[in-house]
């Protein structure tokens, strides 16, 4: 199955023997895609070098800079010790005061421009590193002073080797986050054409593919991006080629498709996403989902799978949403979709909660409009695990009542079935909770459950619900008094005194 396996980089510097180093990478990669679970996360990635295994040396602030100025006369003049030098300027550049100290002194980010077009290739990467080292500062004046390189960034990756790619995909989009005027100026010169041409070229190489992801979704994530950003993502071959990557490689695996998975998932909650649904993103997220809900139904929850569903979620959310009702059924390819959702819903309302009411959200979106959606929830015997998820809170349950909701809105026969499957019941319960969306939401199932046949009010009444809505009909406000009353005279009270009647007899 699919694992988060070893990841050289995304990571800030740490400390320690190699095999320390590489969790922690791993450690901080998976903290930041968790931030981003629950809200749109702008964050810088640095590579690390793959023979940093000694512990780092922090220099002085006052020794850092000294350092900057020094090596950069040095490197004014040519010489064999030109790539020593260069590679002691990038780690001089990890120092935020050294950063500042470098960008003051005179044609300084000229000079790193001529070694990066030089003819000397490891210069060039020592060059990309200082300028990479850069784009990783916490001050907003930094990204502007490297403008200059950006051009040679971008035609970059065209060519070169991996780790070369890597580092200007990584530099470009750590560079778009502190500054309007860098994003307007990549524009212009053209990072959509040039990053789709990049993941067409290297498709096959998953750890260039995820960097272009990165990069990518540090774009759609700019304020602006509906206006500006996404018309030309969408009018590019992007999506097409981020909607192939979603298949995780069981050797690489999760990373590229997550960061992939988190592109379509900011193109998704667009206004343009009717050419998504035209390319066959719905079917293709619906189709992922799938074999996610079967991993876990099967005990698989791999290391980092959770950070792939939510945004697989979310774009299937979104996308259902403005789905015709006539095509849901091919866009979504499956009804048995239904049963992979509730298997996630359903494995993580504990430890993840926020996923779990992204699946009943998912959930409520599939059965909003499709009676075949709601029939399979019943034939396939999914809905007992939905009632027991109805005590649960953090929004999960007024989701998953939302879901019943649909179901007993389809037809009478439905309401019948969700009846006999012990929905009463778990409604008189529900009927206490002190949350209102709950209560009012109880009232609108039990109301249709009360209008699907005779026996279902004879239940009610049978489990003390006369009291219940009363109670609500006396101490609530608004919608909640109205409709209790509305339950009371017209459907209950009737049966109530029958009831009693008959007892007596």
């Amino acid at each position: 199955m699919w694992r988060l396996n070893r990841v050289r980089h995304k990571a800030g510097r740490q400390v320690g023997s190699s095999e320390e180093v590489r969790l922690k990478r791993r450690e901080h990669e998976r903290a930041l895609r968790q931030a981003r679970r629950d809200r749109q996360l702008v964050s810088k990635r640095l590579l690390l070098n793959e023979d940093e295994e000694q512990p780092e040396v922090i220099m002085d602030t006052m020794s850092g800079e000294q350092d900057v100025v020094s090596l950069l006369h040095k490197l004014q003049h040519s010489g064999p010790e030109r790539e020593t030098h260069l590679r002691a300027l990038s780690n001089a550049l990890r120092g935020p005061s050294a950063q500042l100290s470098f960008i003051k002194q005179e044609n300084s980010m000229h000079l790193l421009v001529s070694l990066l077009t030089g003819s000397n290739a490891q210069c060039r990467l020592h060059a990309v590193r200082c300028l990479h080292e850069l784009s990783h500062s916490p001050h907003t004046n930094v990204a502007p002073a490297c403008l200059p390189a950006t051009p040679y960034l971008l035609t970059y990756l065209s060519g070169q080797s991996t780790k070369f790619t890597e580092l200007c995909l990584y530099t470009l989009g750590n560079l778009f986050p502190d500054s309007d005027i860098v994003k307007e100026k990549l524009l212009a010169q053209g990072i959509i054409p040039a990053l789709a041409s990049c993941l067409e070229n290297q498709r096959h190489n998953l750890s260039v593919v995820e960097a272009v992801g990165f990069t990518l979704s540090q774009l759609l994530q700019a304020k602006d991006a509906a206006e500006k950003i996404i018309p030309q993502v969408l009018a590019s071959s992007l999506p097409s080629q981020l909607l192939s990557v979603l298949t995780p490689d069981p050797n690489f695996g999760l990373a590229p498709a997550i960061e992939c998975a988190w592109c379509l998932h900011y193109l998704a909650c667009s206004e343009d996403n009717r050419e998504l649904l035209a390319r066959g993103a719905l079917l293709q997220c619906s189709s992922l989902l799938l074999s996610l809900g079967d991993a876990v139904a099967e005990g698989k929850k791999e290391e980092g799978m959770e950070l792939l569903v939510c945004p697989v979620l979310r774009c299937v959310g979104n996308l259902l949403s403005l789905c015709p009702v006539d095509s849901l059924s091919t866009q979504v390819g499956d009804v048995r979709l239904v049963a992979a959702v509730c298997v996630l819903l359903q494995a993580y309302p504990h430890t993840q909660p926020a996923l779990a009411r992204e699946s009943a959200w998912v959930l409520n979106n599939l059965t909003a409009a499709s009676s075949d959606f709601c029939s399979a929830l019943l034939s396939l015997n999914l809905v007992p695990g939905l009632i027991q998820l109805l005590p649960f809170s953090q929004g999960i349950n007024t989701m998953v009542l939302r879901v019943l909701a649909n179901i007993a809105h389809k037809k009478k026969k439905f309401c019948v079935q969700l009846a006999q499957l012990g929905l009463v019941s778990t409604l008189c319960a529900t009927l206490k909770m002190a949350d209102q969306e709950m209560v009012t939401l109880s009232l609108e199932v039990l109301f249709l459950l009360v209008l699907s046949t005779q026996q279902v009010a004879d239940e009610f009444v049978r489990l003390g619900g006369v009291s219940l809505l009363e109670a609500i009909q006396y101490n609530s406000e608004g919608e909640m008094r109205r409709r209790a009353a509305y339950l009371l005279e017209h459907h209950l009270l009737t049966h109530s005194s029958d009831l009693t009647v008959d007892n007596v007899l």
